[in-house]
């Protein structure tokens, strides 16, 4: 047995030297490793041979199969390595005065519209913050003055995690309690106003139509300071909203009930789709609900950290949600939601950054 490994490597070794691509390399493992090749042959020898004899063969079969198979992997690199050097040593030169044919990306509308706002809200001393997607019930709901049980949740149905207590947040206003204690110190010691907004994707179970998406995109933004009212509120709205859109818009102001701000409003924007006449996209109601916003309630400021129950009105703020989403069909003229989340390309590359 020994011989005839002895003499079959050798025959292994000189095939070998003569291989010079792949072609060659699959016909002599096929020779030496397939059902009917030699190494096969090698095995059925071993039925032929005196069983105190069998232990030793078969160590040595082994031992020769495994020697071959790494000398196939090697020479196969080998040759992989040759020709790819033969390709580039043979390709032709690159031409750099050649025209560009790749397709110019762009970005997309809804990261047109945050860049744009947050450069808006950062000239008037606004931080930009940025927050995670999955959050705990407390942040999302309870630190807003949502309790377990309270109706208010059935306007949010979102999305829950196996994680007990985690889910998909449903709105930005989920930050509100972690900015507070962030800033807050600052606040108090050195009178530093807290004034933030922190942009985000949402999350809600929506019936989708063409103003209802279940994944969308807010900008949540707060004020916080002493003798913070509703005037500074409007005029921090007025300011963003003009420019935005770089002309007059017609707006209102109606109440709102949102649990975290007390009073609340609705701000409304006429529908710059069809001018106020009615379409699918403000659902023929010519207005589209674009900023909740009011006064953030005491119990929301008390479990941030900026107020005491024997101080609840020490300091005031505004809260507003701006709708992303809703606020880039606006100023695109885009007829439905469901465009941005579609991702075509015809439709997208029309927007160009600034």
């Amino acid at each position: 047995m020994k011989d005839h490994i002895k003499e079959l490597n050798e025959r292994f070794t000189k095939e070998m030297s003569q291989v010079c691509d792949q072609r060659s390399l699959e016909e002599l493992r096929l020779a030496f490793l397939s059902k009917k090749g030699q190494v096969s042959q090698l095995m059925s020898e071993l039925a032929k041979i005196p069983n105190e004899q069998k232990k030793e063969a078969g160590a040595l079969i082994n031992s020769f199969k495994q020697d071959i198979i790494k000398r196939f992997d090697d020479k196969l690199e080998e040759i992989k390595k040759a020709e790819e050097e033969r390709l580039i040593s043979s390709a032709e030169s690159y031409d750099e005065s050649l025209p560009e044919k790749r397709r110019k990306g762009s970005y997309h509308p809804i990261t047109l519209v945050q860049r744009e706002l947050e450069q808006i809200f950062a000239s008037m001393g606004f931080d930009v913050e940025d927050y995670s997607e999955i959050v705990d019930d407390y942040h999302c709901f309870e630190a807003l003055n949502i309790p377990k049980f309270h109706p208010a949740r059935d306007m949010q149905d979102t999305y829950y995690l196996s994680t007990p207590n985690q889910l998909l947040k449903s709105h930005t206003s989920a930050a509100q309690n972690a900015i507070m204690y962030k800033y807050g110190k600052l606040l108090k010691e050195n009178g530093r106003p807290i004034r933030a907004v922190f942009p985000g994707r949402c999350f809600r179970n929506e019936a989708i139509d063409a103003c209802h998406e279940n994944t969308f995109f807010q900008m949540e933004g707060i004020m916080i300071d002493k003798n913070i009212s509703i005037s500074n509120l409007i005029y921090f709205m007025k300011t963003m909203l003009s420019e935005v859109f770089e002309r007059d818009v017609t707006v209102r102001l109606r109440p709102g009930f949102f649990p975290f701000v007390e009073p609340g409003f609705e701000l409304d924007i006429q529908c710059l789709i069809c001018n106020g006449d009615g379409c699918p996209s403000c659902k023929n109601t010519g207005w589209l609900e674009l900023c909740p916003c009011g006064m953030i309630h005491p119990n929301v400021l008390r479990m941030g950290g900026i107020n005491t129950e024997d101080d609840p009105y020490a300091y005031t703020g505004f809260a507003f949600g701006l709708g992303l989403t809703r606020l880039a069909m606006m100023k695109y003229g885009v007829k439905d939601i469901r465009t941005f989340n579609e991702g075509d390309l015809n439709a997208l590359s029309q927007f160009v950054s600034k």
